[in-house]
Order: structure tokens, then C-alpha cells, then sequence
């Protein structure tokens, strides 16, 4: 595709570009000069390295698998109250993991509704900590974003091969067979290869669910190392090997991620024949039905929990609040700082390897990222003072690929269709943004920072290597309230906690398409 000239000056963007990479890979370089390779690995760290893959290839496949009949459930059915099933399915992506962690804990718990309703039939209870409870949570965050993306390849399908299918009288199998396997086989693969990656790098999972030695991650061994041992070459060795892992993974999961095209149609609204009745409209309304009922009790426990120990909160409950708003603001501005300049330089390129600076964030788990800066840092000043600019200065560099995702297509859209006209008018520098591109791009840009503001609101990554006993962000003062086993006070935080990152996301999201030109 040929670009017409522009006359969005690419120097900041260039500029911000250099300054991720360096900053990430400084880090790493850190990491790299402090592991000490001669030492090895120990029997713990292979068992980490051993749970970690095993714990992310089960949550992938059965994430994957079970998103399946969710979607092809949700793609032929029309009722009321889907489209608000559907923007429910966004929700655990932007819900903090550790007030997940809470629900599924007041759900799947020892002392959880399920475990009550066994002892009400004289089972034994279940526990939720160990390989099982992390899969669980994986799951319970991995299966609506698995069904979202198969449920977008589903609208794909142009409309005109159902209704030759039903022309032809096929049955739902049949359907299943020509139909949609052929678009499973294009999308599944890169669907379980994206939740494989997110599942290596879940830290706060791992750190409150894990049962122990034999439930150990990578990244927490990491924390292990440098929390309690305060073993820096052993930290920094783990980090490669977190850092191989998981950036393979990333470079192999971009390489098998398919271009999804099945051929044309004539753009008419998807509407399914094949189902209607019987059996398949039973087993859709139990998916849909089971799936609704896993992803809102959690949510439902949280609500009602946090409204009964509400009152029970501790004054440093508020205090850590104040400090998340602020880590999330921060981490917003820089944000938007370096992602802005970075779109306006990506959108007049051709699509390639530009496009890849921001993916760093993915290929380097943010407690890597913090291990390096905490190597450098050390030695000139104290990193406990610097806990928060770093914590939100990598916030903001873990969500720069979803954000560029988000701005860089409406960019490339504005370039193209008012290139030429602001050339010939001679438009260019801040007089260009202020009136081109700025007003094009404010939905797209109030939803990628309400969506940067509320992951960093229920971070709970480099705050917890860098934050001294009396430094805290909300979602780490929540875990040293479940830590002190005080449950009705970290219920209550926990709801602070949600209703503060729904309602940043909230208003930068409706900020941004507030008066917004379509």
C-alpha cells in the first residue's frame, strides 16, 4: 500500500520508539550481566520451569477447548441480553487478578460456597490451592478472551454459506464439518498460543494460589529469590529463563497467528439455520448459561463479601488506594506520552518491523523488567525510594502493544484519508494533531488509557520487589491482608479495588467518546 506524504513529523516517534527499547533492554542486559551461569539451575528451579509450562499448557488447551462451544453458541443465537453477555466477556481483562483471586476464593474455596454446598451432601470439600486452582484461575480470566477472539473469527463467515447450507438442508453437523472446522484449524492454534503466553507471565496467580514448592512458577521464584533470599544472581538467572520462555513463545505465537480470510460475501448480518431446536439449542443454552454463571459468581461474591467487611477496612486500605490512583494516572500520562508519537510514526510506514518495538512489553515479563532496574538502581540510590515512578513507568510499557493495537489502525485510516488534504494545506506539527488527528481518535484514545489506567490500578507485579513495608498500592496492601488471614478486611479492600479500576476505565472511556467525531 503506497502512503501519501504527510506531515506528521516521525522524530518523536522515532524518539519514543528508541526510548522503550533502550529502557527494556538495558534492563535485560542487566539481567544478563548479574546471572551467574556457572551456578546452575537447583532441583526447585527445574520444578518451577517443569509447572510453569505444564500450568500454562493446560489453562491454553483447556481455555481453547472449552471456548469453543461458547462461541458457536453465542455466533447462532439472538436473545436478550447478549450483546451485555458479550461485553461481559471483556470484563476479566481489565478486572484486578487479585479481586478474582478473592471471588474464586469466596466461590471454589475451603470455606466457599461449593465446599458448603458439599458438606450440605456430605462430601469432602475440595481445595483450590495447587496446580487445579491455578488452571481454575486461568480459566476463569482466559476463557472469556478465548471466546471473544473464536467469536470474531465466527462473524467472519460470510452469511451466504449458511444460507446455502440451509438451501441444502444440512445438519448441524454437517454445518460443523465444512463449515467451521476449516475455521478452528486457522484460529485455534493461535488462540491456545496467546493464552499459553499470557498463562507463562501470570504472577499474582501463581503467588496466591500456588500450593507450595510443587506449585511454583518462574516469576515466582523470582520474587522467592529476591524477596526473601535477596539472591540477585539467582534472580537474574531465573529472569532469563523467564525471559526465553516466554519470549519464544511470544515470537512463535505472532509466527502461527493466522490472517483470518475465507472469502468474500456481500456483507449481509449472520444468521444461522442450522440448531434451532432440539439437543444443539439445549447444549447451547447450557454453555452460554454455565459460562454466565462462572465469570459473575466470583463477581457476585466480591460485591457482597466487600459490602459486609467494608467496614472493617484499615485506614492503610485507603491510603494504598490514594497511591494506585496516582501509580495509574502516572502510568497513563507516560503512556500516552510514548504511545501517541510512536502510532504517528508507525501509521505512515508500511505495516513490518517498525510495528515490533512495542511488543517488547510481551517478550519481557514485568518482574524481568524490574529484576534489571533493580540491579541498576541499586547501587546509586535506594530502589525502595523509586518503587513507584517504576512501577508505573512498567505499567505503562505492559500495556503499550494492546494500546498500539487499539490507536495504530483509526492512524493509518487518518493518514490515508487526510494526507493529502493537510499537505496541500501546508498543516503539520501540533496544529495537525489538534485538529486532525487528536479529535479522530479520542474514543480510541480515552478507551486505551482507561484501559492502561485500570491494569495498573490491579497490578500486583514490580510493586511487590520494589515496595518497602511502608509503600503500597491497593492490590498489594489487599494481599498482605489475605497474608494476615484478615478476610472481611481484604473483601472490602477488594471492592474499593474494582470499583476504582471499572471506574478509571470508565471515565477516560467515556471521556474519550464524549463529543468524539465517529
Amino acid at each position: 500500500m503506497a502512503f501519501r506524504p504527510v506531515s506528521i513529523s516521525t522524530k518523536p516517534g522515532i524518539s519514543a520508539a528508541v526510548t522503550v527499547a533502550a529502557l527494556i533492554l538495558t534492563a535485560l542486559l542487566a539481567v544478563l550481566g548479574r546471572a551467574e551461569f556457572t551456578s546452575g539451575l537447583g532441583p526447585a528451579d527445574w520444578s518451577a520451569i517443569r509447572f510453569t509450562i505444564l500450568q500454562a499448557v493446560i489453562s491454553a488447551v483447556v481455555s481453547t477447548l472449552l471456548a469453543v462451544p461458547v462461541a458457536r453458541a453465542l455466533a447462532r443465537r439472538r436473545f436478550r441480553g447478549r450483546g451485555l453477555l458479550v461485553t461481559l466477556l471483556g470484563a476479566p481483562f481489565i478486572l484486578p487478578v487479585i479481586v478474582a483471586v478473592l471471588g474464586l476464593l469466596a466461590v471454589f474455596g475451603r470455606a466457599g460456597w461449593l465446599n458448603a454446598g458439599l458438606a450440605q451432601v456430605g462430601l469432602e470439600p475440595v481445595s483450590i490451592y495447587g496446580l487445579h486452582g491455578v488452571v481454575l484461575a486461568h480459566v476463569f480470566f482466559n476463557l472469556p478472551l478465548a471466546t471473544r477472539l473464536l467469536l470474531q473469527a465466527w462473524q467472519t463467515v460470510p452469511a451466504e454459506r449458511f444460507r446455502l447450507a440451509a438451501q441444502m438442508s444440512l445438519t448441524p453437523y454437517a454445518v460443523f464439518r465444512s463449515i467451521e472446522v476449516p475455521l478452528l484449524r486457522q484460529i485455534l492454534p493461535g488462540t491456545a498460543a496467546l493464552v499459553f503466553v499470557i498463562c507463562l507471565t501470570s504472577f499474582a496467580v501463581a503467588l496466591t494460589l500456588g500450593g507450595g514448592p510443587r506449585a511454583t512458577t518462574v516469576e515466582l521464584a523470582i520474587y522467592q529469590a529476591f524477596r526473601f533470599d535477596f539472591d540477585l544472581s539467582r534472580a537474574a538467572l531465573l529472569s532469563l529463563v523467564q525471559l526465553g520462555i516466554a519470549g519464544g513463545t511470544a515470537a512463535a505465537a505472532l509466527w502461527i497467528i493466522p490472517t483470518i480470510s475465507i472469502g468474500g460475501g456481500f456483507d449481509r448480518s449472520l444468521h444461522r439455520w442450522d440448531g434451532q431446536v432440539g439437543v444443539q439449542q439445549v447444549l447451547d443454552v447450557l454453555f452460554i448459561g454455565l459460562t454466565t454463571a462462572f465469570l459473575l459468581l466470583p463477581l457476585v461474591a466480591v460485591v457482597t463479601r466487600g459490602v459486609a467487611g467494608f467496614a472493617k477496612t484499615p485506614l492503610a486500605v485507603w491510603h494504598a488506594a490514594g497511591v494506585s490512583i496516582i501509580v495509574a494516572l502516572f502510568s497513563i500520562a507516560v503512556l500516552l506520552a510514548i504511545a501517541l508519537p510512536m502510532a504517528g510514526w508507525i501509521a505512515t510506514r508500511p505495516r513490518g518491523g517498525s510495528e515490533a518495538v512495542g511488543l517488547l512489553g510481551l517478550a519481557a515479563s514485568p518482574l524481568t523488567i524490574g529484576t534489571g532496574w533493580f540491579i541498576l538502581i541499586n547501587p546509586v540510590v535506594d530502589p525502595f525510594a523509586l518503587a513507584l515512578p517504576v512501577t508505573a513507568l512498567v505499567n505503562a510499557f505492559m500495556a503499550l502493544p494492546f494500546v498500539l493495537r487499539i490507536i495504530v489502525p483509526p492512524m493509518r485510516d487518518t493518514v490515508q484519508v487526510y494526507g493529502r488534504l493537510t499537505q496541500t494545506l501546508g498543516m503539520g506539527g501540533w496544529s495537525l494533531w489538534r485538529w486532525v488527528i487528536l479529535p479522530r481518535l479520542r474514543p480510541q484514545i480515552g478507551f486505551a488509557a482507561g484501559l492502561t489506567g485500570a491494569l495498573s490500578m490491579g497490578d500486583l507485579g514490580v510493586i511487590a520487589l520494589f515496595a518497602s513495608p511502608d509503600t503500597a498500592t491497593l492490590p498489594l496492601q489487599m494481599y498482605r491482608l489475605m497474608g494476615a488471614y484478615r478476610m472481611d478486611a481484604a473483601a472490602g479492600a477488594a471492592l474499593i479495588l474494582l470499583a476504582l479500576s471499572l471506574g478509571i476505565f470508565w471515565v477516560f472511556d467515556k471521556g474519550g467518546r464524549w463529543h468524539a467525531q465517529a
